[in-house]
């Protein structure tokens, strides 16, 4: 997997292709998706264009999508999968996560946060260990090339470990300079397992309902401007070499070409150890995406430290 990839949440359909055709032709070889996002026709379609004129080849890009939380029953597992392969126009996904181990009814694709008739989210009660053995059997039938999740804490991510065949390769998580997850990061890679960032950049433009007074802006944090002026950089490429050197893979969305080929060029400068140091001293253990929706969900994965 590449250690940059273009991210797409929240990019509009009419939008993302674009993005994703400006990200190949700038070097990108990685996109990050998901069947939530709603996007994943559109980059199906910019993917297409360049399979099928010979400018690149299946093998050449790396495309990452996840199973929404409402599929995550097993018998919903393969024709999850299988319709995100039909949108991406693809044979199989090089990875598949399980995008949130909180479960909910299916109760149709209309409804990602199904609710009752007073409002309570709907949950259901699916076994986290009996989803992984279902992702199982889709690389077993090369529907994906590998497997990993999203979202999940240590305990959890040892009780797959405690009952698979096939690893998890991968934890996509929220990562940045105010949320670090040094410790998650160190359990993760214990046992074989890397990180994905999202939110690198502290998400500025996340919905208005999950911001609030508490949240520093991290784009406009005094330590990484000086950092940046240093090196004649961006407050941007200062967050992202930073992921990167710690060994953690980063994935920042945007559609806009300018902030595409800034997210890209972080591999001609080095951040020095006392650099490194200064940054890892801003975390602040401060989550943009506390998943507040799913706090009474009995797999919630804040409950506890990482």
């Amino acid at each position: 997997m590449p250690v940059i990839g273009l991210g797409t949440w929240q990019s509009p359909v009419e939008k993302v292709k674009d993005a994703v055709r400006i990200s190949l032709d700038l070097g990108y070889r990685a996109v990050d998706t998901a069947w939530s996002y709603k996007n994943e026709t559109a980059i199906g379609e910019a993917l297409e264009e360049y399979f099928e004129s010979g400018s690149l080849k299946r093998e050449d890009v790396f495309i990452t999508t996840k199973l929404p939380w409402h599929h995550m029953n097993p018998k919903d597992l393969q024709s999850s999968l299988e319709d995100s392969l039909k949108k991406l126009q693809l044979d199989y996904v090089d990875l598949y996560l399980i995008h949130t181990p909180c479960s909910l009814k299916n109760k149709g694709d209309s409804e990602l946060l199904p609710r009752d008739e007073n409002g309570k989210l709907e949950i259901e009660h699916t076994d986290l260990v009996q989803t992984w053995s279902a992702m199982e059997a889709l690389v077993e039938q090369g529907k994906t090339r590998s497997i990993g999740l999203s979202n999940f804490n240590s305990a959890q991510i040892e009780r797959i470990l405690e009952n698979s065949q096939i690893k998890p390769v991968m934890n996509q998580v929220e990562c940045h300079a105010y949320m670090q997850q040094k410790e998650l990061q160190k359990f993760c890679e214990s046992r074989g397992i890397k990180l994905t960032s999202y939110a690198s950049l502290g998400s500025p433009g996340r919905p208005e309902s999950l911001k609030d007074d508490s949240h520093k802006v991290l784009l406009e944090d005094p330590v990484i401007y000086q950092i940046a002026e240093k090196y004649n950089k961006t407050p941007a490429q200062v967050l992202l070499r930073n992921l990167v050197q710690r060994g953690i893979f980063v994935i920042p969305k945007s559609v806009t070409q300018a902030r595409i080929e800034e997210n890209f060029k972080i591999f001609d400068f080095q951040l020095t150890d006392e650099d490194m140091k200064v940054i890892a001293s801003l975390d602040q253990k401060t989550r943009m995406f506390a998943l507040h929706v799913m706090t009474e969900h009995p797999e919630y994965p804040y409950h506890i430290p990482f």
